[in-house]
């Protein structure tokens, strides 16, 4: 199994940045890649950013330009660097893994979320 905790939400105003991060740990994983969903109320969860482990980057187009995925090896960190945020931006943001963790087979694993707040 993998955990993924996220962290780094909040209330800020628009214009405003954040950084979020995602924590992986568990016991003999694989990540193969790490991505940013976020889900709006009333809307369906949507994907931020894609980061694979060949360091190949993916971004909504609501976001380029604007939030830059990175990530730590070392300490199995995924971060989300958002700037210049609008009030659209508004969601839970979750973390997403796919991997491959002992015996079992590639699959997604999931964070709780972490809700981003862009008002003034």
């Amino acid at each position: 199994q993998v955990q993924l905790v996220e962290s780094g939400g909040g209330l800020v105003q628009p214009g405003g940045s954040l950084r979020l991060s995602c924590a992986a740990s568990g016991s003999r994983f694989t990540i193969n890649a790490m991505g940013w969903y976020r889900q709006a109320p009333g809307k369906q969860r949507e994907l931020v950013a894609v980061l694979t482990s060949g360091g190949t980057t993916t971004y909504a187009d609501s976001v380029k330009g604007r939030f830059t995925i990175s990530r730590d090896n070392a300490k199995n960190t995924v971060y989300l660097q958002m700037n210049s945020l609008r009030p659209e931006d508004t969601a839970v943001y979750y973390c997403n893994a796919l991997a491959v963790s002992g015996f079992r087979p590639q699959m997604d694993y999931w964070g709780k979320g972490t809700p981003v707040t862009v008002s003034s």
